[in-house]
């Protein structure tokens, strides 16, 4: 199983950068990282809609290039489930032989039509992140679930 990650903006030197750096270090899984930015000076709205774009050409790409992968969109209006039932949903997927491209937002979320072209929405819980601090937390509950379906003791209930 591959894992992709198509996210809005760059992580820049710092602690965020560190502990994602950490996290991807720790996955058994090949991770592949692609950031899109949009550098014009735009609306909220248009951003939103330039950036959901940028993402959508990226997710056509990995659906090229991955096998029948299942693009999951972060959103805060997603499927919240338990670590437990992520890892069994990731292990399904792996033992199905399918790879997984998480898609992350910008600071205004992601636009319908990245919304509405993903296999699935997952949400990290009702609070609302840093779009940015979203990744390092994505990657961690990655590594939490590859420690779950390995019976490492990082988890614990």
């Amino acid at each position: 199983m591959r894992l992709g990650l198509l996210a809005v903006g760059r992580l820049k030197a710092g602690p965020i950068l560190t502990l994602f750096q950490d996290y991807s270090r720790r996955l058994a899984w090949p991770l592949l990282v692609i950031e899109v930015e949009e550098r014009r000076r735009l609306t909220a709205s248009e951003r939103k809609t330039r950036e959901g774009a940028l993402l959508l050409a990226e997710v056509a790409a990995q659906r090229r290039k991955l096998s029948d992968p299942v693009v999951i969109a972060l959103d805060e209006r997603g499927e919240g489930m338990s670590s437990a039932a992520f890892a069994a949903r990731l292990g399904g997927w792996r033992d199905a032989g399918r790879d997984i491209v998480f898609v992350i937002g910008g600071d205004q979320g992601l636009s319908a039509t990245v919304l509405n072209q993903a296999d699935a929405t997952l949400s990290l819980g009702p609070m609302t992140w840093p779009h940015l601090m979203v990744r390092m937390l994505m990657l961690e509950q990655l590594f939490r679930a590859q420690s779950i379906l390995t019976g490492h003791p990082y988890h614990r209930e």
